[in-house]
């Protein structure tokens, strides 16, 4: 590939890990720094949509009650629809060169969600403590999108509008099994 420029191989030191990453070459034309930060956007929010589907999947083995079938159900597919968010942005941070951060090690480093509660039972109780950390993800979504607006990264940026407009149907489904009926 004669007369082609790649960038070369750069060190990237990921906040509360021990470990390091070179970014690899590529012909991307973001500049490198923008890569550079957007990858760290998206191993975060890779992290955070990690730590909430296993959280989904927590509600979905665990629920009980009188509405269990509804809320098993809906719990599956939370964490299934989180999956798809959970590839877009891992390939997303190796599109750019990058390396997708995503052992159970890192994502236990790095999540900025809540713990999930392991002592719940009822539909009520885990239909509050997921809806709970859906809107807390939802919430630095759309700051991912400022973020990647603001570094001219307008196709990380896109990609955060699809996870916030996707986690916000997510929401609205959960949360509608303890909103007030008429």
């Amino acid at each position: 590939m004669a007369g082609r420029a790649y960038s070369q191989p750069t060190t990237l030191k990921l906040r509360n890990t021990n470990m390091t990453t070179h970014l690899i070459p590529t012909q991307n034309t973001l500049r490198e720094p923008i890569r550079r930060a957007m990858i760290d956007l998206l191993n975060q929010q890779l992290a955070d949509v990690l730590d909430l589907g296993l959280q989904a999947k927590q509600a979905h083995w665990n629920v009980k009650g009188p509405h269990f079938i509804g809320l098993h159900e809906l719990f599956d597919k939370v964490a299934e629809e989180l999956e798809e968010f959970t590839d877009d942005m891992a390939e997303r941070a190796v599109e750019l060169g990058g390396v997708a951060l995503g052992t159970i090690q890192i994502v236990s480093k790095k999540s900025g969600l809540s713990a999930y509660p392991l002592n719940l039972a009822s539909g009520q109780k885990h239909v509050a403590a997921l809806s709970g950390a859906l809107a807390k993800f939802g919430t630095t979504t759309r700051a991912a999108i400022d973020s990647a607006a603001k570094a001219g990264d307008a196709d990380t940026a896109d990609l955060f509008t699809e996870v916030s407009r996707g986690v916000d149907k997510l929401l609205w489904m959960v949360e509608a099994h303890v909103q007030p009926k008429d």
